[in-house]
């Protein structure tokens, strides 16, 4: 929370423990391959959260003039319902279910000559796992539902996924890439702070939030360019590159921006920023240049 003070504002801190505060229900959503945020939405309620991502599979048939090819997300994130209508629209899932008791009791039944063994093409432990394959019934429609042993829980993870084609360890594999995403949460709420946003207006919590998702792109997109950095987060590419001192010189013709030499100009240099020159039509056609003075 945040009432003006200066310290606050910039720490940025609401204690996780021992204290409830108001908070605000925002959907974010992330392409896989980039992990570039793509969408939000700050304007939610409980009563409508588990039906976003049926709009968010709407605003994305509008945009880019198809639907998605597949969504990745948590059990908690919608119901069944609202599975099988992604089902019957032809959107492709995976997600988690939740294991309740009666659940577990029927996997745990199962003969050994049930699991079927998978190695996982990942890093890091938990590469060898055991999986059964099975179909079940939600909301009166038929779904995939793989069991797996071996990711370090006490009990089977169960995945629920309409995708018939995919192996198991295509399934597995590609829901793995989503706890991954989460670390990419993790970096983009220390770089935007998207867990303490500037205000409980809603307008301005509107703003916070789109300023987010078109700070996150430009970060994105600038990385693409750094040799070596293109998977870099947020906050490593605003320590290394961005902030950095420097002087600007605004003439009729140019805003040219001169920076101090740092350990890692080289790779600025690489991506052709002194030759590199944008003009900006907002500022009367002027043109954004950058120079290294020699140290």
């Amino acid at each position: 929370m945040s009432y003006g003070e200066d310290q606050i504002l910039e720490e940025h801190y609401v204690p996780r423990r021992s204290q409830r505060t108001r908070a605000v229900l925002t959907f974010f959503a992330q392409d896989g391959d980039t992990a570039t945020l793509c969408y939000a939405n700050a304007d939610l309620s409980k009563a409508e959260q588990s039906h976003e991502i049926i709009r968010f599979c709407e605003f994305w048939q509008t945009t880019t003039g198809q639907k998605p090819g597949l969504l990745v997300f948590d059990s908690t994130l919608t119901t069944h319902a609202e599975l099988a209508e992604l089902d019957e629209q032809g959107i492709g899932f995976i997600t988690l279910r939740r294991r309740g008791g009666n659940i577990i009791t029927q996997i745990e039944a199962l003969p050994d000559s049930a699991w079927t063994p998978v190695r996982l093409e990942r890093p890091g432990k938990h590469r060898d796992v055991t999986v059964t394959d099975s179909e079940v019934t939600l909301a009166k429609r038929s779904f995939r539902q793989l069991a797996i042993r071996g990711l370090g829980r006490d009990q089977p993870t169960l995945l629920i996924t309409n995708r018939t084609q995919m192996t198991a360890k295509q399934l597995i594999e590609r829901y793995a890439k989503r706890w991954l995403i989460e670390n990419q949460l993790s970096a983009q709420i220390r770089a935007f702070h998207l867990d303490a946003l500037s205000s409980q207006v809603p307008l301005a919590v509107d703003l916070d939030t789109t300023l987010s998702l078109v700070c996150d792109s430009v970060y994105r997109h600038f990385a693409q360019r750094l040799s070596g950095y293109q998977t870099a987060t947020p906050d490593t590419i605003f320590r290394h590159f961005i902030k950095t001192p420097g002087q600007l010189h605004i003439t009729p013709e140019r805003v040219e921006v001169r920076l101090e030499p740092r350990t890692r100009t080289p790779v600025l240099l690489d991506a052709g920023y002194p030759n590199r020159r944008t003009e900006v039509p907002w500022w009367g056609g002027r043109q954004l240049t950058y120079s290294f003075p020699p140290a």
